[in-house]
């Protein structure tokens, strides 16, 4: 999940930038000194952020006038500031979380924790056409760590009773989850249902032989099965060429 720091106080920025090295699922992308700084660049940046540590106290623009600036703006915004009388006004802007100086490392990460639960349910909400054709990764709880995963390692998912494992090329993450809910997750171009027990990406498939999927992995292949009407969905949505 990309971030940045908006916060006028070089040692709180100091803080605040360890503490996103120390959490694997967080990817700093900069650090601003004042929130005109942070504004300007924000109007140029490629790359989605997702979630702003925010002061409020900073010269030339304050923490509130710059949460007047991104009405168009969907990031997730946690609130960082050595004083609690602005929690009232920062929160009528529905920000995630308010965060007071000093910030203990438990305390940010539940803060992150709380923005990852809050993206969860938007994601929930929206139609796929909406968001999840947008994005190319997913995050996945792996002990108390939120681990990033872009879709393209993704291989396939297999259903085991009441978890799923995801299979990539390196790692299998075992999640307690639902095959469908998984699959309402995942964006349906890239992802298809070829069995009641797998989900295979699309584009990790080598061939489709009889009952079998073959799967390309960086050494040999893996078959699974293929139910029939599974298989006749694919090839109908695949480019397939016959004589």
């Amino acid at each position: 999940m990309n971030c940045i720091i908006v916060d006028d106080d070089k040692m709180s920025r100091k803080v605040l930038e360890e503490f996103v090295k120390r959490t694997d699922s967080l990817n700093l992308i900069n650090t601003y000194s004042n929130a005109v700084e942070a504004i300007n660049s924000l109007k140029n940046c490629v790359d989605p952020i997702h979630l702003i540590f925010l002061d409020i106290e900073m010269p030339d623009m304050s923490g509130i006038e710059f949460l007047n600036t991104l009405k168009e703006v969907s990031s997730q915004i946690i609130i960082v500031s050595a004083k609690d009388k602005y929690a009232i006004t920062a929160f009528e802007y529905d920000v995630t979380d308010y965060l007071l100086k000093p910030i203990p490392y438990a305390r940010f990460y539940k803060a992150v924790d709380k923005v990852f639960k809050r993206i969860d349910d938007i994601i929930s909400i929206k139609r796929p056409s909406d968001l999840k054709e947008d994005i190319d990764e997913i995050f996945i709880k792996k002990n108390s760590t939120l681990v990033r995963l872009k879709y393209d390692d993704i291989l396939y998912i297999e259903a085991l009773e009441n978890y799923v494992i995801v299979n990539t090329y390196t790692e299998k993450f075992t999640i307690h989850f639902t095959m469908k809910s998984i699959e309402d997750k995942l964006p349906v171009k890239k992802f298809k249902r070829v069995h009641r027990s797998f989900i295979v990406n699309i584009n990790r498939i080598k061939g489709i032989e009889d009952n079998s999927i073959i799967i390309k992995l960086e050494e040999g292949i893996k078959l699974l099965p293929v139910g029939k009407s599974y298989k006749d969905k694919l090839l109908s949505e695949i480019n397939v060429i016959v004589k």
